[in-house]
């Protein structure tokens, strides 16, 4: 975040998702504040928005140091869990404090988001009930007016994901599992089409791609390897294919996840080596689209898959993470006691070592892991 802010600022002006504040708002100025927040919530770029504190209109950094009215992220999210919002959807906010020139600067970081218009259901002094607030260029929607009717479409078209992209709009419509149908297929693929929008589909291969094993594999009843391919298709176009495993003889279906890693001596080769998922990404979304805990042997294999792999909230915590693991690793058999191996047979071709190391491994750093959310 740290270098968009540089960047940000290195343009010597505000803009339409971000705003320069020289101090903290006054108590007494709440209702700026959930104004501003407002704007930026329904800002027109479709990024987040950031207010910055510290720096002056004309990009000087100031600091917040000796400012008494600093306000932490708990503090904000009270500010708006307090007012009525238009079916009772609230912009996601928090507050992270980074160091420019030595000194300290506060940033409101206002999500993106699809639930767009945001807007108060009952006035809170003088923002206005029904009223809807947007930001053009570097100025906010008075309080005692709505925006544009071209931005307020804008605002909607976008909540109903009319300027999404073809991939965008089938992420939506695939977090809403129900709303998909089996499709008459044949021996070759396993479809299914959305009942609204039937031009989107996706299938998965029935025929194995391969038959290589990782190491999360042996934590399943049947570790024999199940390879194939997950295809997304909108009318005739194929926008994207993962790679996908059937784990414990076929009883769970999932993307493979990514893979990353950590070198303890700064060489070009990793030590510690994981698979992860980043929450709010497509593959992430088709994770969860397969699974279904009502089958009772399919939710014993994900429980087990997913005491294999981590997942992390973005891939900025990813990388603090893996930060945070160097920091520690010195304290590894701490966090190793306890941890049981599942059997790791003799295969051709392969060093099981290897593998049960990685096993091993992934654990110490899901206990690591368990850590460093308390503390960030």
């Amino acid at each position: 975040m740290k270098q968009e802010i540089l960047e940000l600022l290195n343009l010597n002006q505000e803009g339409s998702y971000w705003d320069f504040k020289k101090e903290w708002y006054l108590k007494e100025k709440k209702v700026d504040l959930l104004h501003d927040i407002i704007c930026m919530a329904n800002n027109l770029e479709n990024k987040d928005a950031f207010i910055i504190i510290g720096i002056d209109d004309e990009g000087k950094v100031k600091g917040i140091e000796n400012d008494i009215n600093r306000k932490n992220t708990q503090m904000i999210v009270d500010l708006l869990k307090d007012k009525k919002f238009a079916g009772d959807i609230r912009p996601k906010v928090y507050v992270e404090t980074i160091f420019i020139m030595g000194k300290k600067i506060d940033i409101i970081v206002i999500k993106n988001s699809y639930n767009t218009p945001y807007y108060l259901t009952e006035r809170y002094k003088n923002v206005i009930a029904n009223n809807i607030y947007t930001r053009v260029m570097d100025t906010n929607t008075p309080k005692d007016k709505s925006a544009d009717i071209h931005h307020i479409e804008y605002l909607w078209k976008k909540r109903f994901r009319l300027i999404s992209t073809p991939l965008e709009r089938i992420k939506y419509y695939l977090e809403k599992t129900d709303e998909w149908l089996d499709s008459p297929t044949n021996w070759e693929t396993v479809k299914k089409y959305n009942k609204y929008y039937p031009e989107f589909t996706i299938e998965y291969t029935l025929e194995d791609h391969g038959n290589a094993y990782q190491y999360y594999l042996f934590n399943q009843t049947d570790i024999r390897p199940h390879w194939n391919e997950i295809r997304i298709f909108y009318h005739q176009t194929l926008l994207s294919t993962l790679e996908g495993i059937n784990l414990d003889g076929g009883r769970y279906l999932t993307p493979v996840p990514l893979t990353d890693g950590l070198s303890l001596g700064g060489y070009n080769r990793w030590d510690i080596v994981f698979k992860y998922f980043i929450k709010d990404t497509l593959r992430y979304t088709i994770h969860q689209f397969y699974y279904d805990s009502n089958k009772g042997d399919e939710r014993i294999a994900h429980d087990k898959f997913k005491d294999c792999v981590l997942v992390f909230k973005s891939e900025e915590e990813k990388e603090v993470f893996k930060q945070y693991v160097l920091n520690v690793w010195h304290r590894k058999e701490e966090y190793s006691k306890d941890i049981r191996t599942p059997h790791f047979p003799d295969i051709r071709g392969y060093k099981m070592e290897e593998f049960e190391k990685q096993y091993k491994d992934v654990q110490i750093l899901k206990r690591i892991f368990d850590e460093f959310r308390e503390l960030y």
